[in-house]
């Protein structure tokens, strides 16, 4: 279980659905993941949409989390309730923040979530089952892509509740001035002080490798990330169809 190997700082690998097609939910699950993310913030992905998603990644024995438009307490209660194992919350910047997503996740005395009975409770056979599963399971992930996150960095890592965070590259160097260049002595700065809070807390580390190369992803893994986002749908689709069409290309 991916809980389990994040407490024991078991290396995870998942990506990211951006595409609704149940399809690409199966075949991405069948293909390895640890995890996979269904993505809300960057995609038209509907609430219906994303229910029928997380049971195919259920189903298929993966763990499945959603990556939510915001921490919105509203979505937090249905992503759960459809089945989600867990979130991604952006943009967070403050312990507040954290603390927030912490509570909209947990049902109380610990958090504030609403009761209801849907299909992560077996739509009420296992209300029972779930209560007790939420409470040491549901799985809290926090991106880190503002450099005013970096600056409250061991604040945020010091919620409890948190169970990883994943770097968001492309939001963090803008935020910082420097769109894109992760090759940036600014950049690389803030992503160790990032990792170096992280350690101190115990709290596992995540990035994203954006595009799906496997050099950059053991590189990610020799770095000592524990937390991997391995690239997206619609990036794997596309650099596939280029390789292709480019070497078709050239040999002609």
């Amino acid at each position: 279980m991916l809980k389990n190997k994040l407490k024991n700082g078991v290396t995870s690998i998942g990506s990211w659905i951006t595409l609704a097609h149940p399809a690409v939910a199966e075949i991405m699950a069948n293909a390895g993941f640890d995890w996979l993310a269904v993505d809300l913030e960057h995609s038209v992905i509907t609430i219906r949409e994303a229910e029928e998603l997380i049971r195919i990644i259920n189903l298929s024995g993966k763990t499945p989390l959603v990556r939510l438009t915001s921490n919105d307490q509203n979505q937090i209660k249905r992503v759960m309730d459809a089945g989600s194992h867990g979130i991604i919350v952006p943009m967070v910047k403050t312990a507040g923040d954290a603390s927030d997503a912490v509570k909209y996740t947990k049902y109380p005395p610990v958090g504030v979530r609403g009761v209801g009975l849907a299909r992560a409770q077996s739509y009420g056979a296992s209300f029972g089952d779930y209560l007790e599963w939420q409470k040491d399971q549901s799985i809290i992930v926090v991106q880190i892509e503002h450099i005013e996150a970096v600056e409250n960095i061991r604040e945020i890592f010091s919620v409890e509740g948190i169970d990883a965070f994943i770097i968001g590259p492309y939001d963090l160097s803008s935020s910082m001035g420097i769109p894109g260049e992760f090759e940036n002595p600014y950049f690389l700065s803030a992503v160790e002080k990032i990792n170096a809070a992280a350690k101190e807390c115990s709290i596992p580390s995540g990035i994203h490798v954006i595009e799906p190369e496997q050099d950059k992803l053991e590189d990610a893994v020799k770095k000592g990330y524990g937390f991997i986002a391995y690239s997206l749908d619609i990036r794997m689709l596309d650099s596939a169809c280029r390789s292709g069409t480019k070497w078709f290309e050239e040999m002609k």
